[in-house]
């Protein structure tokens, strides 16, 4: 397998390339990030359940999609903001309003990772990892 350089934008590609293909779960590599990120899309409601299976390096993340009465996923775009070449930090008064506010921003804050609205309740910034509508 071929290691990956961005390990955030391959779980936002595994979950936008599934939700195209109209499949019910979608299983990656499993990391804290990543498993944290998937836990704020499912607070949220893009997603349903995030489970953590197994131990050690084999371990995976399966996420159940969610998709609407016409059969059209939850989630319309879902984009990468920071890089690994371009990292984007925003402050507390820079996070984007995602769709006017229908949309989410995900950010990796000092409080760990956290969706825009908790970042501006408690008052903090960090790195802008994800957008999503």
């Amino acid at each position: 397998m071929a290691t990956l350089t961005d390990p955030i934008a391959d779980l936002l590609t595994r979950i936008r390339n599934a939700q195209m293909a109209g499949h019910a779960k979608v299983v990656v590599p499993a990391s804290k990030i990543k498993f944290e990120i998937a836990k704020i899309l499912g607070s949220y409601g893009y997603i349903g359940e995030a489970r953590w299976q197994g131990e050690g390096p084999q371990a995976v993340i399966e996420l159940d999609l969610k998709y609407d009465r016409q059969n059209v996923g939850m989630i319309r775009s879902i984009k990468r903001i920071s890089k690994p070449s371009r990292r984007v930090y925003v402050s507390v008064n820079e996070i984007p309003n995602v769709l006017n506010g229908l949309g989410l921003a995900i950010l990796s804050t000092s409080r760990g990772i956290l969706g825009d609205r908790e970042a501006r309740t408690t008052n903090v910034g960090g790195e802008l990892l994800c957008t999503v509508y």
